[in-house]
C-alpha cells in the first residue's frame, strides 16, 4: 500500500508531464530546471525593485524604445500568435530571450496574480533610484542568467 508521499510525488510528476504537454513547438531556447528557477528568482527580485516589464504590449514598447535587459516568456500560450513576434524583436535589439515552462510560474515570481506571457527583467529602474549595493547584486545575478541564457542559445544553433 502506497504513502501519502509517493502519491503526491506521482501527482507532482503528472502535473510536470501535463505542463510539457501543453508547451508551444516554438519554446526554444527552454530553460531547464537549474536555469528556470535561477531565471524566476531574478524575475521576482527585479518586480521587488521595479525593475520589470510585464505583459506583451509593455515589453514590445520597452524594447522599441531601446531599453535592454532579459526577456522571460511562458512557453504554455496558447494561442500562440500572441507572442510569435517578440523572439524577433529581441534578436533584432540583442536582447536575451529565454522561455520557461509556465505562465503561472511567471506570473507568481513578477508578483501578479494573472498569468502572465512575458516580462522584460530591466538592469535599473524606470522610476526612482535603487541604492548602489542593491542595484549591484542585480546587476551581477542579471548578468550571470543573461551569459547562461548566451550559452544555451549558442548550443543550439
Amino acid at each position: 500500500m502506497g504513502t501519502d508521499s509517493e502519491a503526491e510525488k506521482s501527482a507532482l510528476k503528472e502535473r510536470e508531464k501535463k505542463k510539457l504537454l501543453a508547451l508551444a513547438p516554438i519554446a526554444k531556447p527552454l530553460a531547464g530546471k537549474k536555469l528556470c528557477k535561477r531565471t524566476l528568482k531574478l524575475v521576482r527580485r527585479a518586480a521587488e525593485h521595479k525593475c520589470l516589464k510585464r505583459g506583451v504590449k509593455e515589453v514590445v514598447k520597452s524594447i522599441r524604445r531601446g531599453n535592454k535587459g532579459i526577456c522571460v516568456i511562458a512557453g504554455n500560450i496558447s494561442p500562440i500568435d500572441v507572442i510569435t513576434h517578440v523572439p524577433i524583436l529581441c534578436e533584432e535589439a540583442n536582447i536575451p530571450y529565454i522561455y520557461v515552462p509556465s505562465k503561472e510560474d511567471l506570473a507568481n515570481a513578477g508578483a501578479t496574480k494573472r498569468p502572465t506571457c512575458c516580462v522584460l527583467v530591466l538592469t535599473k529602474p524606470t522610476k526612482g533610484e535603487l541604492g548602489q549595493e542593491e542595484q549591484e547584486k542585480l546587476k551581477a545575478e542579471h548578468d550571470q542568467v543573461a551569459s547562461d541564457i548566451s550559452e544555451l542559445a549558442n548550443s543550439m544553433f
